[in-house]
């Protein structure tokens, strides 16, 4: 028997639960708020924002459903998401396959110059990224939020790529090359088909970081019909009210897609991030 084992409750496990309880709470909470508001009055949303509403007025979240400009933002919002999820993928994952297998002169600096980008705020970078994208006649198109999202985006995810990919076993690499096996199609047979895990947690942090972002987007795009979620929902803005019922119900709704898709790569995002914790 473990002799450091512990058969009791005692203040480590209560200071733990109170903290994950207050960690929730905090996560939970506004989220609640934000669903019910969507089923109350305007009057209601003021003297009582967080509690149950006295009268389910379901019109506000049926209004924003029967609305075709609702379907329209989605669309806009889920193509930016995914074309950004796709390029990351796949030029992130190449990337780290480079710097885990191949040795080359001055692989370690330009590693570290990829991975500064995480130490580089985006909001810096916003005026002389709007300079470029206009410049390259990207403005008022999708591909000018998505590229940058890309590109603000590899530094993570080489990161997560490489520590997964340098986990895996040299032998089948060292076997695939005696058997002819080229780096490329090492990559394509056996280095993609294994890191199912760090895929699916690199796409789930891209994809809810596209699908929430909101500064890029309100630099880049100018049309309404170019309009994302984050934009769309500045229709219920007006210049003397705000109608707040009607945009917690278009927030609800919208945040819908990528809190499905988190629960559904939930497990993956748990076994990409422990995955290259330890060798095995």
């Amino acid at each position: 028997m473990n002799r450091f084992a512990r058969n009791h409750f005692d203040w480590r496990d209560a200071l733990r639960i109170s903290v994950l309880l207050l960690v929730a709470a905090t996560i939970l909470l506004p989220l609640t708020a934000t669903v019910l508001g969507g089923f109350k009055t305007t009057g209601e949303l003021r003297v009582q924002p967080f509690s149950i509403p006295s009268t389910w007025h379901t019109e506000f979240y049926a209004n924003v459903l029967s609305d075709p400009n609702f379907w329209h933002y989605l669309w806009n919002s889920f193509f930016i998401a995914v074309m950004t999820v796709i390029i990351t993928l796949l030029f992130g994952s190449m990337a780290a396959y480079v710097f885990s297998h191949i040795r080359f002169f001055g692989a370690s600096y330009i590693l570290s110059y990829l991975l500064l980008g995480m130490m580089f705020p985006f909001a810096a970078a916003i005026v002389p990224l709007f300079i470029k994208i206009r410049d390259i006649g990207l403005l008022d198109t999708p591909w000018g939020v998505i590229l940058p999202q890309t590109a603000f985006g590899l530094g993570f995810s080489i990161l997560l790529f490489k520590t997964f990919f340098d986990q895996l076993p040299g032998e089948l690499f060292e076997a695939a090359r005696m058997d002819g096996c080229t780096y490329t199609g090492f990559f394509f047979r056996f280095t993609l088909p294994l890191s199912t895990p760090i895929l699916g947690t690199v796409a789930v942090f891209v994809f809810v970081s596209s699908w929430n972002n909101y500064l890029l987007p309100l630099i880049v795009l100018n049309s309404t019909d170019q309009y994302p979620w984050t934009l769309g929902m500045m229709q219920y803005r007006g210049e003397y009210i705000v109608e707040w019922n009607r945009i917690l119900a278009f927030v609800t709704l919208t945040l819908t897609p990528a809190v499905i898709f988190f629960l559904a790569a939930q497990r993956y995002i748990v076994a990409g991030l422990t995955g290259g914790a330890v060798k095995g």
